[in-house]
């Protein structure tokens, strides 16, 4: 990890990202809580959480094929700046119309970020580095959405919407700031095809090989976090009779866990495949599930929770890590782009699945089915990449293909 934090690109790299995800998590926790505020509808804000997500659908096409083309630290800056310009309008009007519309505009913007960040660390570290530097953003994650979201919350019910709009903008500011220096391996030579055909050319990576047993794990472990989602807030307010302040702090505190990962993975780990990273990671969180989901017959007592949830941000952040690891190795530099837009955006798809289908179902189902069913569709991700995956070729040779 020394010798990461070393390197000045990736540290410009890794602090920027802390400071974009951290402002993204602001939004994401406060203009929610505000259009249900403003509409005392929890369905509209449901919408509104699901409508987030389809920019990062439906744009994927676009955005892949961009990453692949565009100098990607410029294209990083400009999302920074372009974010941050998407939120200003907030603070000139606040109806709920507005805060949707910015909510989505945003969500749209910043689905540019993570898979523009994720296809440049491989470019400026190391090819034995690149779990560790995969861990370091993992780390970067979990800290950015235990401040960002915190900040977001507490921002909003003591100042106010327009101040958590300042707080955001600031730090996406600050993250610009971090990328106007140049870093090595930024700027791509792609080939000029029409840019559907080059999409089209990133998603057939996933019908072949590695890619494809990954395809599938990673549809599993999305409808389950969609379900995850809806499930955990009726899985708290119910079987252990807590209220929406538990709620908070229990999403919260899985952070956590993700930033001890994040420094085990980048310091004593970091040696490890990415195929059992992302296998045993599955199975841990998994397992955690079940033993979550059946624990209120046993006790119901907070603390418990408390030190389950601080446990599942360990095997979230291995599982990331190794999958992103998987995306970024197993095509050349010039496709990465287009693979990991098209990774994000059906992780995207099949977690507002996961959501639609966890919000219908809970009215007819029984709860117990239910929360036992994400938990089998996580141990059944587990066991699909320990299986199914081969250890993935070098990028180098992948180039002779």
């Amino acid at each position: 990890m020394r010798d990461l934090l070393g390197r000045g690109p990736f540290v410009r790299l890794w602090v920027a990202g802390l400071f974009e995800e951290a402002a993204e998590w602001m939004a994401q926790v406060a203009l929610p809580v505000y259009i249900y505020q403003s509409t005392g509808s929890a369905g509209s804000t449901a919408l509104a959480m699901v409508a987030g997500l389809l920019p990062t659908v439906l744009l994927s096409p676009v955005t892949g094929v961009l990453v692949d083309r565009w100098d990607r630290r410029r294209l990083l800056l400009g999302v920074c700046l372009l974010q941050a310009a998407v939120l200003l309008p907030l603070l000139l009007g606040r109806d709920s119309g507005l805060v949707i519309a910015v909510l989505v505009a945003q969500s749209a913007v910043a689905a540019v970020f993570e898979p523009t960040r994720s296809a440049l660390v491989p470019a400026v570290v190391r090819a034995e580095q690149l779990t560790a530097a995969n861990a370091l953003m993992g780390f970067n994650s979990s800290a950015a959405r235990l401040v960002g979201s915190a900040l977001g919350g507490v921002v909003l019910g003591v100042f106010g919407l327009q101040w958590v709009v300042v707080g955001a903008v600031a730090a996406l500011v600050a993250a610009a700031a971090l990328l106007v220096s140049a870093m090595p391996g930024s700027a791509v030579v792609s080939e000029r095809s029409p840019m559907v055909r080059q999409w089209t050319a990133g998603v057939g990576e996933f019908r072949r090989g590695p890619l494809r047993t990954l395809g599938i794990t990673l549809v599993l472990v999305s409808v389950a976090q969609g379900m995850f989602l809806v499930l955990f807030v009726v899985f708290v307010t119910g079987p252990l009779g807590a209220g929406e302040a538990e709620v908070g702090l229990l999403r919260g505190v899985q952070a956590i866990g993700g930033l001890a990962a994040g420094v085990v993975l980048a310091t004593m780990a970091r040696g490890a495949g990415p195929r059992a990273l992302l296998g045993w990671g599955g199975l841990v969180f998994g397992s955690l599930c079940a033993t979550m989901w059946n624990l209120p017959a046993v006790s119901t007592q907070l603390w418990v929770y408390i030190g389950l949830f601080i446990l599942l941000g360990v095997p979230a952040v291995v599982a990331t890590t190794g999958s992103l690891t998987l995306l970024q190795s197993a095509v050349p530099a010039e496709r990465t782009g287009r693979v990991l837009t098209t990774a994000f955006a059906t992780m995207a798809a099949f977690q507002a699945v996961g959501m639609l289908a966890a919000g219908a179902l809970v009215e007819v189902c029984n709860l117990s089915v239910l929360l036992n069913s994400q938990a089998a569709l996580l141990l059944a991700a587990g066991v699909i990449p320990l299986l199914g995956l081969r250890k993935p070729a070098r990028r180098d040779e992948l180039a002779l293909v």
